[in-house]
This record gives C-alpha cells, structure tokens and sequence, in this order.
C-alpha cells in the first residue's frame, strides 16, 4: 500500500511545523494524545477507494476556528485516524482477494505510528513488509532520479503529455 506525504505536508503546514510535514507530523505526534475525532471516508461497503481530502479539511477548519488546540494531540488524531483508514481498506482488500501479504512503502511508511498499527497485522497471520528507515525516502525524489536518467539519455516527451491518474497497469 502506497501512502500519500501530501496530506502530512499540508497538516504539518497548518499547524505551523513546516516541510517536510510527514517527520514532522510523527515526532509531535508522539507528544499527543489522540483525543479529536476526525472524519473518515465513507465510500460504500465493498469499495476500497478512500481519501484523505475530509481528513485534511477538518484539521485545517479545526486549527482555523481554535489556533490554540494542542497540535501535538492534533497530530496524534490525525495519525490515528489516517492509519485507521488504511487498515479498515487493508483488511477489507483482504477479505476480498485473500491476500496474506501487506507491503508499505514511500516516505509516510517512516511513520511510527503507522509502522507499530501495521505491525498488528501480523497477529492475524498477514505478513508485513516495511523498508527499513534510511530507504523510507520521498517518492518525488524517485522520480525525479528516474527523469534525471531520461533526461541524460535524450529521452523526451511532448509539452501535451498529460498524467492519467487511473492508469491499469
């Protein structure tokens, strides 16, 4: 399962902690206690689709109207609740294909909270997979590696290209 730094980044920002949000977001975390409830998605049942966007907006509307809520409990409700969607998603992808294996990976898999609730998994005989730290690195610096190679070997692309954010592969 990929994770998306965007919306660490953004609640980092919020709450004053800066860029790169996602370490950030972790160690303050650490600090709080996850006592705010934040909305989850609700897709319907069988669906696996899920979004992060409620979840930032209600961090952003929350810090707005009370600058002076706790962002170190702010973070820890945010990690709770954003880890609490990907394993409700992670247990129903699950049932439904029978998969036992979980890999995580991108930069937001450094995070504490989500390595130790991931971790949990095993107790239910579903094996986990998790890079090691020091190669738990931005995926946009992947990418950019992977186009600084392209772009070296005289690989180009049109200025139409355009992304197709539902590509099967």
């Amino acid at each position: 399962m990929m994770l998306y730094g965007e919306a660490f980044d953004k609640v980092a920002r919020v709450v004053g902690l800066g860029y790169p949000g996602g370490p950030k977001v972790d160690k303050l975390g650490k600090e709080g206690t996850a006592n705010i409830v934040l909305p989850k998605t609700h897709f319907e049942d069988e669906s696996l689709d899920f979004s992060f966007s409620g979840i930032k907006t209600a961090v952003i509307n929350l810090h707005h109207k009370n600058p002076d809520v706790n962002k170190s409990d702010l973070c820890a409700s945010f990690e709770k609740t954003v880890t609490e969607e990907l394993l409700e998603n992670v247990e129903k992808a699950i049932k439904k294909t029978g998969v036992k294996v979980v890999a995580l990976a991108g930069g937001v898999s450094a995070n504490s909270y989500i390595r130790n609730e991931f971790l949990k998994l095993e107790e239910k005989n579903i094996k986990v997979y998790m890079p090691d730290l020091k190669l738990c690195t931005d995926n946009a610096a992947m990418i950019a590696s992977s186009a600084y190679y392209n772009y070296i070997s005289g690989k180009r692309s049109n200025l139409d290209l355009n992304a197709v954010p539902n590509l099967k592969l």
